[in-house]
């Protein structure tokens, strides 16, 4: 395989100290407020992002420590491919969330929604295009038993520490 590396644009900053009791998708932490701290020299990036009402954001997932190919994830009771789920123990722990667009003052973009641990290590910024972004009449494979449902009051635990 080959090495790829990246450098931290910024951290992501959230009340979530710990792994346990998190959000496991943005749809679950509705109105939990965080900010990203961005690094100074990339300021000049941020110009134009007023208007837009989410972003999506890459970031690393600095606490995971393993990576299996076949887990049991929080959606579901039955070992699934790693890459059919959102599982963190992934071969390459990049975390992916679209956030609420607050505002930006100087280098701190404040965004709501968070579900990621405190000082996660930014990757990358997008906007949402939501007539991009959005797909319609999909179907969500092994997910699709909890369709309406789907990570609003399910949190994390142990079994990915």
């Amino acid at each position: 395989m080959n090495t790829i590396s990246f450098v931290a644009i910024g951290t992501i900053h959230t009340p979530h100290k710990t792994l346990s009791d998190m959000p496991i998708q943005p749809n679950g932490a509705k109105g939990i407020s965080g900010f990203i701290e961005l690094q100074e020299e990339l300021i000049e990036g941020l110009s134009d992002l007023d208007g837009f009402s989410h972003l999506t954001l890459l970031y690393h997932l600095h606490k995971v420590e393993k990576c299996e190919l076949k887990v049991t994830p929080f959606m579901d009771s039955v070992p699934r491919g790693i890459f059919a789920t959102r599982s963190p123990i992934r071969p390459n722990p990049i975390g992916l969330s679209t956030v609420k667009f607050k505002n930006i003052e100087g280098n701190r973009i404040y965004i709501e929604d968070v579900d990621m641990l405190d000082g996660s290590p930014l990757i990358d910024i997008k906007p949402f295009f939501g007539e991009m972004d959005n797909r319609y009449n999909v179907s969500l494979g092994w997910l699709d038993k909890s369709k309406g449902s789907c990570c609003e009051t399910v949190r994390s635990d142990e079994r990915f520490v």
